[in-house]
């Protein structure tokens, strides 16, 4: 078993590998936007394809690759026609604070002079602060704090 401290070993070639997996899923520029949209509330294929400025065709397969990987589901809100509403999974939902860090990166690295939106906790309006909870200490940190064990 490897020490928290040391870096694990370069697995990008093995078919296991997590990380690879990962950007199978969610890597590219649609998906991860496709993720974002719904994230923030946008569930309408007319209102994703508007807010992405994405092709009707590009579309279908972000979200069937989504739906696929069980990140995505489509549940009706109309009968005649069908027409679906895309909705994260509970598994879609385990990459918010995925999504929520890439916002406030980008908004911090890449956004120019244009910022990206503050996320509040709606309860109370404060400001989120993002961080990593240790519950045998009962604590925060940073990133600085954040080692890994393979089990």
């Amino acid at each position: 078993m490897a020490e928290p401290h040391e870096v694990p070993p370069d697995r990008s070639g093995e078919d296991g590998d997590w990380a690879a997996g990962l950007a199978r899923v969610v890597g590219d520029r649609w998906s991860i936007l496709a993720i974002r949209a719904i994230f923030r509330g946008i569930r309408r294929f007319d209102d994703l394809q508007a807010d992405l400025c994405i092709s009707r065709g590009v579309l279908t397969d972000r979200l069937r690759r989504l739906m696929d990987a069980g990140v995505v589901e489509r549940v009706p809100y109309q009968e005649n026609p069908v027409r679906y509403d895309y909705r994260l999974t509970p598994k879609g939902l385990e990459l918010s604070p995925m999504i929520v860090a890439l916002l406030r990166w980008g908004s911090k690295w890449v956004g120019g002079t244009q910022h990206g939106p503050v996320l509040i906790h709606k309860q109370c309006g404060t400001e989120l602060e993002q961080g990593f909870w240790c519950r045998t200490c009962r604590t925060t940190f940073g990133p600085l704090g954040v080692g890994a064990r393979h089990e």
